[in-house]
């Protein structure tokens, strides 16, 4: 997803600045009408849209999940805050509602593709939330079968993990979204698309990932090439990424299947070679 014009110093999607406001850190280096040094807030929503402009018509650019940091630059009237992900870098618009000062430390991960928050140590109760893969939470005590965290909600421990253990084969955490529906911006298994996969992938074996395909392009990995494909190499087209899974088959979110699908690599890139776009680069972690 998206694509940037590197005559375009500095990448706006990784810049708080705008002309009537920047981050007190870009002092200097950016234009703007004022510079301010922007709060921290956390994510409280198990995800929340963070969008291009201050509109619910806005196109989607990414999601922050449940325990993620920003910093904040902006609240407006109308609740819509202007800040960048702690994360990854990305800049945008979120609500107001979705954030809150930081709380404690997360000390777990939710491990499982997604889970159930409870109101009590009941699996007969009634969830309170919906959490996806990724999202960081505080847990303060175990009662097995549940993780009670700070805020005094249950999670099933088994589908939780601590902070710092990290899984070892990104290629099955991407196996696990297969059929997950197509959501341009989205990086959960209720949605997500070709870049969105590939970064939580990866972060969930503890590699740092760009949010956008052209980003994580430039970035990730050293050129490699088709005819030596292997188990976690990543194939880029202009706008787009696949996932192999060995020298024959990829995975990938896609537009065509409006899905996470597994498909033979030839078909893929013969079908994305007849719609005008061709390999730009195979690249190896």
């Amino acid at each position: 997803m998206n694509a940037f014009d590197p005559r375009m110093t500095p990448n706006p999607r990784l810049t708080p600045a705008r002309p009537d406001l920047a981050a007190k850190h870009l002092e200097g280096t950016v234009t703007a009408a004022r510079f301010v040094a922007g709060e921290p807030r956390e994510i409280v929503e198990p995800m929340t849209p963070l969008r291009r402009t201050p509109s619910p018509d806005s196109p989607l650019d990414t999601e922050a999940l449940k325990g993620e940091r920003v910093t904040i630059y902006e609240i407006t009237e109308e609740g819509w805050a202007w800040g960048q992900l702690d994360g990854d870098g990305y800049v945008g618009y979120l609500s107001e509602n979705a954030l809150a000062p930081p709380g404690p430390a997360a000390t777990h991960k939710v491990a499982a593709l997604r889970t159930l928050v409870l109101p009590g140590p009941d699996i007969k109760l009634m969830p309170i939330e919906a959490l996806p893969l990724g999202a960081t939470l505080s847990v303060v005590r175990m009662m097995e079968p549940f993780a009670v965290t700070s805020a005094g909600g249950y999670v099933p421990s088994r589908h939780l993990a601590p902070i710092g253990l990290m899984a070892t084969d990104f290629v099955a955490i991407a196996e696990q979204f297969l059929h997950t529906p197509y959501l341009w911006g989205g990086k959960t298994c209720f949605g997500l698309d070709c870049s969105g996969l590939v970064q939580i992938a990866l972060n969930a074996c503890g590699i740092p990932c760009p949010r956008d395909s052209d980003m994580q392009e430039q970035r990730l990995g050293k050129v490699s090439s088709l005819v030596d494909l292997q188990r976690g190499d990543l194939i880029f087209w202009k706008g787009h990424v696949a996932i192999a899974r060995d020298d024959e088959t990829l995975i990938h979110a896609n537009a065509y299947h409006m899905a996470v699908a597994i498909e033979p690599a030839v078909e893929a890139i013969g079908r994305i070679a007849r719609t005008g776009s061709q390999v730009t680069s195979v690249k190896r972690l």
